[in-house]
């Protein structure tokens, strides 16, 4: 629609069109905090705004849901992607991560997430023809230390992992000067991080993907179980961040979750059927995620020349462009990859069945 057509003050509408907000319904989605925050707009201003909108919304009948995720499906399945490295992997992702909205990576301590992560960091860096985004990433640490000295492994085996790129280019590429890393120790650092270094190197085109390892660490140390309310406030605040990042620059977001119980035995749509545990943060944050994936450890083994690996699975737990679905995989010196036939294997029996018995 036209913006012109709502009869608004002009500066509301230019503050409007600046935040990149297209239609009524990107300004009904938001909340009013949200809005103020994306359109630095103040707060009559906003309520202004979204009167005007709800009055459209009044006069032409809303469109369907069907239709509304028909829509968003197609815009997401023809919009660009990072790719992960692996065709098995970008086969799952129908091409890798989008780079709009907040993507989540969940699992135990163990599970290769961090490992993804950074194999993520080199795959942005390469051109837009070998599926990367041609620039740098930023990588946050809220609890561990950097592993430096397994990004410098996976950098010495790029040749071994992305066979389909020149090795000239390969080698002509300065992996590790593209990537910078933040420690963030407490949210105050954190949220100073993310309004103040992350938006200048990505103004400045030098990231085109930003890593926060974990999301939940922080939100978990911070607050007791009775600062709920503030908690959640803490937590949305952060998440309009990143999201109002990703959209400015059209930046994929990779957060990296931990992972609680699940005491029910009922399913639960916030993680896989098949697992016992659930990704952390609950609903608040769940609500927040565009893609959720799930990397699981299971109880079996897979060799590959010299190198043997556990075998682990990756699995799409929800997205709007995705089918919920997972695929094997494996850890190996040159990075994450899906587990193939020539793969040779050796699984503990009976616990692997029983996995396998709960897709």
């Amino acid at each position: 629609m036209d913006w012109d057509q709502l009869e608004l003050n002009p500066r509301i509408i230019t503050a409007v069109r600046r935040a990149k907000l297209k239609s009524v319904r990107d300004v009904l989605c938001l909340s009013g905090p949200d809005l103020q925050r994306l359109t630095g707009l103040s707060r009559s201003d906003v309520q202004q705004l979204l009167t005007a909108a709800a009055t459209i919304c009044r006069r032409h009948p809303p469109i369907p849901a069907l239709q509304l995720h028909r829509e968003e499906c197609r815009r997401f399945e023809s919009g660009p992607r990072l790719s992960v490295g692996c065709p098995i992997l970008d086969e799952l992702l129908r091409g890798g991560l989008p780079v709009g909205g907040i993507t989540e990576l969940s699992g135990e301590s163990g599970a290769g997430k961090t490992q993804l992560a950074l194999q993520l960091c080199l795959s942005v860096q390469y051109p837009t023809q070998y599926r990367g985004l041609n620039s740098g990433a930023v990588y946050i640490c809220t609890e561990d230390s950097f592993p430096i000295k397994r990004l410098q492994q996976l950098i010495r085996d790029q040749s071994c992992l992305r066979s389909d790129v020149p090795p000239s280019l390969i080698s002509s590429l300065q992996f590790s000067d593209h990537i910078y890393i933040e420690h963030a120790a407490d949210l105050d650092s954190l949220q100073a991080c993310l309004s103040r270094r992350v938006p200048l190197l990505l103004a400045r085109g030098l990231v085109r993907l930003l890593v926060v390892d974990s999301v939940a660490a922080l939100f978990r140390c911070e607050f007791q179980a009775s600062d709920w309310l503030e908690r959640t406030k803490q937590l949305l605040s952060f998440s309009s961040k990143l999201h109002q990042l990703s959209l400015e620059f059209t930046t994929p977001v990779l957060c990296i979750n931990q992972v609680t119980d699940v005491f029910s035995s009922s399913d639960d749509t916030l993680g896989p059927l098949s697992s016992n545990v659930s990704p952390a943060l609950g609903l608040a944050w769940a609500n927040q995620v565009m893609v959720r994936l799930m990397m699981r450890r299971l109880q079996g083994t897979v060799a590959h020349g010299d190198q043997s690996s556990a075998l682990r699975r990756l699995e799409v737990v929800f997205a709007p462009h995705l089918a919920r679905n997972g695929r094997d995989v494996a850890i190996w010196r040159e990075g994450v990859r899906g587990v193939t036939s020539s793969d040779g294997e050796t699984k503990h029996t009976d616990v692997y069945n029983e996995v396998c018995e709960r897709h």
